[in-house]
């Protein structure tokens, strides 16, 4: 179930359309605009990650990567091990690699890391 649940916002993304302005694409979703943007007028850490999915499903990487650079791993990082918590389920056993508290805490602290650098960069002007 883990595995189909990583792959989801990937299929999800497939139908919906690139934001041109590099967030705001999960509006598509009936999901209401970045509650911190109305409230401070800046995007928050996460603005522009469907943005990004929805371009890395399409290989705009380019794109994605200015969308939301942390959104955009994320959105490797599901096409990855989707299909290895699938086939390593089918398997009964871990292939490849076996997950780690910490290990997993590392890969995802540095996504987030990455987020909250583009955030920096974005809110400064960059």
């Amino acid at each position: 179930m883990l595995g189909v649940g990583f792959l989801c916002p990937l299929v999800i993304a497939l139908f919906l359309q690139p934001s041109e302005r590099g967030y705001g694409t999960h509006q598509q979703l009936g999901l209401p605009p970045c509650s911190f943007e109305m409230l401070f007028g800046r995007p928050c850490p996460s603005c522009g990650s469907t943005t990004a999915f929805a371009c890395v499903v399409r290989g705009c990487w380019r794109d994605a990567l200015r969308a939301n650079a942390g959104g955009a791993l994320l959105a490797v990082l599901c096409a990855l091990v989707g299909p290895w918590l699938l086939a390593s389920s089918a398997s009964g056993r871990w292939l490849l690699w076996v997950p780690s508290g910490p290990r997993v805490a590392l890969i995802m602290a540095g996504i987030a890391t990455i987020m909250v650098i583009g955030w920096v960069v974005r809110l400064c002007g960059g």
